[in-house]
């Protein structure tokens, strides 16, 4: 793939349920893309894929690193090269609850971040191998500086996010990339119940980002935008008014 949508082909959704990862699938298929790999527990329950020529389904388990490898080679043989990977998988929790039961906390990163460098990693290798296709990796602007609401979680994306952009920068030069993708408060499934935050945003208008980020050349994208600006001026927040952040 390059930097024009026409030329993605095949996708892969690690997380065949997640409400942004299936936003960026139908707008990929609106924009050409034929052959859809959906990966996910139960896979039998997904959601259609409206306007795709072939839709295929398989199992991933998130928490189980050591089958991620054969379900990315798997989707290979489906569809062929993998033009754009989305790994889109994860658990919120309350930080609450992980304080409650640390045994839950640790389960949780395990998914949010070493799921994600397992998925990311063999994604990569094959990417690679290829010499094209582009990683899409959904960060979070709650790693860009962890707060006290939601520190575990926030723990788990800042580390995923440089993860991603480290496997960026080794992937830069073979042809593939990673797109790192930090949205704010999104609101859906994942924070039902909860108040948004000022700069919220749907997961349509998260995938309608990645999709300008893929047309682009960018590294990073945030949703919305101005995010970028107000978290240049949260990073240099002395400490002690940082901690007073409701979340």
């Amino acid at each position: 793939m390059k930097n024009a949508l026409g030329s993605v082909d095949t996708v892969l959704l690690l997380g065949g349920r997640s409400e942004i990862g299936l936003a960026i699938v139908e707008r990929l298929v609106r924009d050409g893309a034929r052959r859809v790999v959906l990966a996910a527990r139960d896979a039998g329950d997904t959601p259609p894929v409206i306007g795709a020529a072939e839709v295929h389904l398989l199992e991933f388990d998130a928490s189980r690193p050591e089958t991620h490898g054969e379900v990315i080679e798997s989707a290979v043989k489906l569809v062929g090269d993998l033009d754009v990977v989305i790994p889109a998988f994860g658990v919120l929790g309350s930080q609450v609850a992980y304080d409650a039961d640390p045994v839950a906390a640790a389960e949780a990163v395990a998914v949010n971040y070493g799921g994600h460098v397992s998925a990311g990693l063999f994604a990569a290798r094959r990417l690679r191998e290829q010499g094209h296709g582009t990683l899409v990796v959904l960060s979070s602007v709650a790693g860009v500086r962890v707060r006290r609401a939601n520190f575990v979680y926030g723990s788990a994306k800042a580390g995923l996010d440089g993860f991603a952009q480290g496997l960026g920068d080794a992937l830069h030069g073979s042809g593939a990339r990673v797109l790192v993708v930090r949205p704010g408060f999104v609101i859906g499934r994942m924070t039902e119940g909860m108040s948004p935050a000022p700069m919220s945003s749907t997961p349509g208008q998260v995938a309608d980002a990645v999709i300008a980020g893929l047309r682009s050349d960018a590294e990073v994208v945030w949703v919305p935008g101005r995010l970028r600006a107000v978290f240049a001026v949260m990073r240099v927040l002395p400490r002690a008014i940082w901690r007073r952040m409701p979340r």
